[in-house]
């Protein structure tokens, strides 16, 4: 006969932070979806419009890749290439040659696109602020950034 119970050294599920993350996870998620919804932009769509307009803006020189936009919206490259053809369809960024590498393509948010992107993140943040209402968001924050950067797990 199956032993009982999972063998978990949680008494009860609501002190697994790894629940509580998944579970807080699914609720942001949802008013992600939410804010963005009247914008008709996916949350990835909206991460890397935003990541793209955000690197246009702080660094107008740089010619940002695909590679780039994955690595600063942390995405995976594959994925970051299907979502970008879809928002180049709809009119929001625009790939264009690299001048020193013919494999590469410069990435580019049109002028609707970071209207678009800019529109969208008043929702976004707007969103996060009603999200995290009544949390130290500084400290979370900087728990966030520390579990963000990783470190080997035995």
């Amino acid at each position: 006969m199956p032993e009982a119970g999972l063998g978990s050294r949680f008494p009860a599920a609501s002190q697994s932070p790894g629940l509580l993350l998944w579970r807080v996870t699914n609720r942001w998620q949802a008013a992600m979806r939410a804010a963005l919804a009247p914008h008709e932009l996916t949350h990835v769509q909206y991460v890397l419009l935003a990541s793209l307009t955000w690197l246009g803006d702080k660094e107008p020189e740089r010619l940002v890749t695909q590679v780039d936009l994955a690595a600063f919206a942390a995405t995976d490259p594959m994925m970051t290439s299907q979502v970008l053809r879809t928002l180049e369809r709809a009119g929001l960024v625009e790939r264009l040659p690299h001048p020193t590498d013919g494999r590469a393509r410069v990435l580019r948010a049109t002028p609707d696109g970071a209207a678009a992107a800019r529109r969208a993140t008043a929702d976004v943040e707007a969103a996060d602020a009603a999200f995290f209402d009544g949390v130290d968001a500084a400290a979370f924050a900087a728990q966030l950034a520390t579990l963000a950067a990783g470190r080997d797990v035995d």
